[in-house]
């Protein structure tokens, strides 16, 4: 990765994180250079595209489509791609801040506030079906 995909995914995230909502490629300068880029950082496992569209799928932690992970700081929301991702968007923001969700197992609504790092029910489990070593096999499936 170089210098200006590395700025390319810098702005990306800022853009993401500004207006809640992930950017296009035209958002961010000449649309095709950016997609060029944008299709470098997929390769690099630093962002991931919708392989039919070129859109931004993910900006791990943040998912850029809905999901069942919503995630608020402060006045704004985000959605994360997974449960594990949900508690990452307050630690990449440095902040406290809300995850709701539902049990998968059950239905039932489930919130859970992170408060200086931590969340305030810590008796909750995160189980994930995919061995890490696999991770990026399908990564929208994990």
């Amino acid at each position: 990765m170089d210098d200006a995909d590395l700025e390319l995914r810098r702005r990306t995230y800022a853009f993401l994180v500004a207006q809640g909502r992930a950017p296009t490629a035209a958002e961010l300068g000449d649309r095709d250079e950016v997609l060029a880029g944008w299709r470098r950082l997929h390769e690099e496992h630093a962002l991931v595209l919708n392989p039919a569209t070129d859109e931004l799928r993910m900006l791990n932690p943040f998912s850029a489509v809905p999901s069942a992970y919503r995630v608020g700081v402060g006045d704004r929301w985000w959605y994360g791609n997974c449960a594990w991702d949900a508690f990452g968007i307050c630690a990449a923001l440095h902040e406290d801040g809300r995850i709701e969700t539902s049990c998968p197992d059950c239905g039932e609504p489930l919130a859970v506030e992170m408060r200086k790092q931590r969340p305030d029910d810590e008796s909750l489990l995160f189980h994930c079906l995919v061995p890490a070593r696999h991770w990026w096999d399908d990564i929208v499936f994990t």
